[in-house]
């Protein structure tokens, strides 16, 4: 599919140099109009200011005027007109719309062209090993899922990184603690079922038994050194943590490649002394610091015990997912309080000469916080950091109870029940985060995300289901539709037929602002909006006609009909890149 908004950019683009070949980057604005026109080009005023700076005065509209005339013949303006100041309403062709929803039928949803094939490596998730996925892990669980599977659909190579937390001190105090415990851990896997609370046991011995504090330290440098026993209750440890995250992943249907701290450790010698031999680094009260351009605090590489830091594993990870991983855009999807560090990690990289910005792109994906209803950071009653688990089970008996209130365990399978619960439940939790601007913070609630009226998943999934029903119901099969699509041409003479199709022809422009932005919120406000319309549609607009008495099928406008399928296809694509799941029935 081609961005419109993106061709009307190359037309514009085209007319303005050749109207004014002497100023150099001109400003070319073209955006969506619902008043005026179909779209506006609003480079008039932007042009006149860049002409009054080389001293020749003009009007806007006289501008406007000179840039219509170098508008070259296309198959997608039907008319052009001047408004106010220099605004250049434009009006799209009929044919054109037609012609592309016909593509989209038979070609289904492609992506625009957003550039070359990138390699990809998006880092995001990362829990702690010993410690419960939290709900602090959903904002950065979902959008990183939705940001890779926007990458996988314009085509790119993405690696879905999963940076846990795996090593450092605390594994000290935990292996010291499980050979207290488990004698025989060796030979016998010990049932470390609940790691959460074995982990506060050992922070309590560590901060209170001084004997315990001393073989937790030796067990870290033991751990260091690779000795056999500790990797082995490393790895114990790990494996239950391992378990516990796959549960949710494979309930929220995220695919991630483990990577952990533990990976880059021998990576992070050769790092210092590339720097070290670069001349980037410093000693400073003991500790080995790098300071990078533009940032005030430094790096701190190696600590004055010798030991590494996040910094070292940090510069480590960057290193090597742009070296050995051939990443072209590399994605960290991390809380905002993190952006300084990340700011100073990829200063640091440039001045190291690992990557040139003009050639990659590196980022920090920073979010905000889940909110409860007083407005502060969302915790349970008596204080805890909400279980990712169990907000994930409670929104699987709203998600129940809501469907129950419906009675739609009167008309469903157990097993139409059953999915219908999880797509509801999995889709509101997911849509409630990614609708919200991510440099927000927001408000978690299960009684908003499961209302099925305004902009909600319920919603959302409901105006699916009701637009895959229409042909269904019209005994008209997909491979009906399909041969339809060849040979039919989609009328869209009725208004609501007009804003219809104009708004299925938006998605490739919605696709490119949110690559750019990696702001997904843009994305559910669009699928919202071509949900709204379509109600709107289907209201004004008969596609199968009945009669009233028998209830039989007395017409099928074909042409409405598969103005309904092109809605549901990009919906479908919407909803994939949402990690949402429809479902035939709820």
């Amino acid at each position: 599919m081609i961005s419109v908004q993106g061709s009307l950019c190359s037309l514009f683009s085209e007319a303005i140099t050749l109207a004014f070949p002497d100023v150099p980057d001109p400003p070319v604005l073209v955006s969506p109009s619902t008043k005026f026109g179909d779209y506006q080009c609003n480079s008039a005023m932007g042009l006149a200011q860049l002409l009054k700076a080389q001293g020749h005065k003009r009007n806007p509209k006289e501008i406007a005027q000179a840039v219509m005339n170098f508008v070259p013949d296309n198959d997608i303006i039907e008319k052009l007109e001047i408004a106010g100041p220099g605004f250049i309403n434009i009006y799209i062709k009929k044919a054109f719309v037609s012609s592309q929803l016909s593509e989209l039928l038979n070609k289904g949803p492609q992506a625009p062209y957003t550039g070359p094939k990138k390699r990809v490596v998006v880092d995001f998730s990362s829990p702690n090993i010993a410690k419960e996925m939290h709900v602090g892990h959903l904002r950065s669980t979902i959008i990183g899922d939705s940001i890779c599977r926007l990458c996988e659909f314009l085509g790119h190579d993405v690696l879905r990184l999963n940076h846990i937390g795996d090593w450092g001190t605390q594994f000290g105090m935990l292996i010291a603690h499980l050979q207290d415990k488990f004698k025989d851990y060796l030979t016998v896997s010990p049932p470390v079922g609940d790691l959460q609370a074995f982990y506060k046991k050992s922070k309590v011995r560590f901060d209170e038994d001084e004997e315990f504090k001393k073989r937790a330290y030796a067990c870290v440098v033991a751990l260091q050194a690779h000795e056999p026993g500790s990797i082995k209750a490393w790895n114990l440890i790990c494996d239950v943590s391992r378990k516990e995250f796959q549960n949710i992943y494979d309930r929220l249907e995220i695919n991630l490649i483990e990577r952990g701290e533990s990976f880059y450790q021998d990576l992070m010698v050769a790092v210092v002394k590339e720097l070290d031999a670069k001349g980037l680094t410093e000693i400073d009260e003991g500790r080995k610091i790098m300071f990078a351009p533009g940032c005030e605090v430094p790096l701190t590489l190696v600590k004055s015990d010798g030991g590494y830091t996040y910094d070292t594993s940090d510069m480590a990870a960057i290193k090597q997912r742009l070296h050995d991983e051939k990443g072209d855009w590399l994605i960290y999807v991390v809380d905002a309080g993190q952006g300084v560090h990340f700011q100073v990690i990829y200063s640091a990289a440039r001045k190291a000469g690992w990557y040139d910005p003009a050639q990659t792109r590196v980022e920090h994906v920073g979010f905000g916080v889940v909110l409860g209803d007083d407005k502060k950071k969302f915790k349970t009653r008596s204080g805890d950091t909400v279980r990712l688990v169990d907000l994930l089970d409670e929104g699987l008996k709203r998600s129940e109870d809501k469907l129950k209130e419906k009675e739609r365990d009167k008309v469903l399978t157990a097993d139409e029940f059953k999915a219908a619960q999880e797509a509801v439940a999995y889709g509101c939790i997911k849509y409630a985060d990614l609708s919200h601007n991510r440099t927000h913070d927001y408000v978690f609630s299960f009684d908003k995300m499961l209302d099925d009226k305004g902009n909600t998943a319920a919603y959302l999934l409901y105006a699916n289901m009701r637009i895959r029903s229409i042909a269904r119901l019209a005994n008209i099969s997909s491979e009906q539709l399909k041969k339809a699509a060849e040979t039919t041409t989609i009328v869209l003479d009725h208004p609501k037929e007009w804003k219809l199709g104009k708004c299925i022809l938006k998605f490739p422009e919605i696709i490119v602002k949110v690559s750019e932005d990696l702001l997904i919120h843009t994305l559910c406000d669009y699928l919202y909006e071509l949900a709204t319309t379509f109600t709107e549609f289907y209201d004004s607009c008969y596609c199968v006609e009945k009669d009233r008495q028998t209830g039989e099928i007395i017409k099928i406008d074909m042409s409405r009909l598969l103005l309904c399928e092109a809605a549901a296809s990009i919906m479908a694509a919407g909803f994939q890149i949402l990690g949402l799941k429809p479902v035939g029935r709820l």
